[in-house]
C-alpha cells in the first residue's frame, strides 16, 4: 500500500473520530474570542468605591486594644475597612484569619450571613435585589476559592453570585449565567466535564495527537488532492508513447 493510500484511509477514520472534540474546539473558541473576559468575571458589575485610609492613631490604638485583649502574636496583619468599618485581619501560620474591629477589638469572623449580604450588596453596582444567601463549606466546580464562604446570590437575568469568605470578609469570586456557559464550554475545550480544570487528561493528550496526526495525513494528501501527482506523471506518459 502507498503513503498516499495510506493517509487517506488514516486521515478519512481520524476526521471521523475526531468530528465531535473538532466541534468543541471550534464552537467554544468562537464563544470565547466573542466574549468580553471582563463580562465573563462580571468586572463591569463591580461598583466604584473610593479607597477609605484609616488613619494610624486609630490603628494604633485598636492593634493595642487588640494586644490588651490577649491577642498576641501575629505572622500578618492587614488593616482595611470593611462597610465603612476599620478593621484588622490577623493571620497566623497556623488556623484561620480572624478579622477584629478595631474600634471595639471584637473578633468579628467568622461573618454572619446578615454581614455578607452587606459585602456583596456593596460590591455590586447595579440594583438587583438579593435573592438567597447560602453557606458555602466545599468547593464545586463554580467556586473553589477561600472557604467557608457565603454565596449571595441576587435576582435578575444575569443569575450572579457573589462569594464572601466568612474569615476575612472579601468578594472572593463573582459568578453569572455568562460565566457558568464560558465554564461548560472550556470544560468541552479541554474534554474535562466534570471538574472543568484538568488540560492534562489523557483523553485531551488523545485527541490533540490524533490531532496532529489528521494534520499531518491532510499535508501529505495535498499534491494528490490538487492534481499535483497525475501533472507529474502525465508527461512521462507522453514521453513513453513517443518512443
Amino acid at each position: 500500500m502507498s503513503i498516499t493510500r495510506t493517509a487517506s484511509t488514516v486521515h478519512k477514520w481520524l476526521a471521523l473520530l475526531l468530528t465531535l472534540p473538532i466541534l468543541f474546539w471550534f464552537s467554544s473558541g468562537l464563544f470565547f474570542a466573542l466574549s468580553p473576559i471582563e463580562e465573563v468575571r462580571s468586572e463591569n458589575l463591580i461598583a466604584d468605591h473610593p479607597a477609605q485610609p484609616i488613619a494610624l492613631t486609630i490603628a494604633a490604638q485598636g492593634l493595642v486594644r487588640l494586644g490588651a485583649q490577649g491577642v498576641g502574636t501575629a505572622d500578618r496583619i492587614d488593616l482595611r475597612t470593611l462597610l465603612g468599618q476599620p478593621v484588622a485581619l490577623i493571620t497566623r501560620e497556623k488556623g484561620r484569619p480572624v478579622l477584629y474591629d478595631l474600634a471595639t477589638g471584637k473578633p468579628l469572623s467568622p461573618l454572619p450571613a446578615a454581614t455578607a449580604a452587606a459585602v456583596a450588596r456593596r460590591d455590586y453596582r447595579g440594583t438587583a435585589t438579593i435573592e438567597r444567601v447560602v453557606a458555602i463549606t466545599a468547593p464545586s466546580p463554580e467556586y473553589r476559592g477561600i472557604l467557608p464562604a457565603w454565596e449571595v446570590r441576587l435576582a435578575g437575568d444575569t443569575g450572579l453570585s457573589i462569594y464572601v469568605a466568612a474569615d476575612t470578609g472579601m468578594v472572593t469570586a463573582r459568578r453569572s449565567h455568562l460565566w457558568r456557559v464560558y465554564d461548560f464550554l472550556w470544560g468541552l475545550h479541554i474534554l474535562d466535564i466534570r471538574e472543568h480544570e484538568n488540560f492534562n487528561s489523557w483523553l485531551l493528550v488523545l485527541a490533540v495527537g490524533s490531532s496532529m496526526i489528521l494534520l499531518i495525513t491532510g499535508v501529505i494528501l495535498i499534491p494528490e488532492r490538487l492534481g499535483w501527482m497525475a501533472r507529474r506523471q502525465r508527461p512521462r506518459k507522453q514521453q513513453s508513447s513517443g518512443h
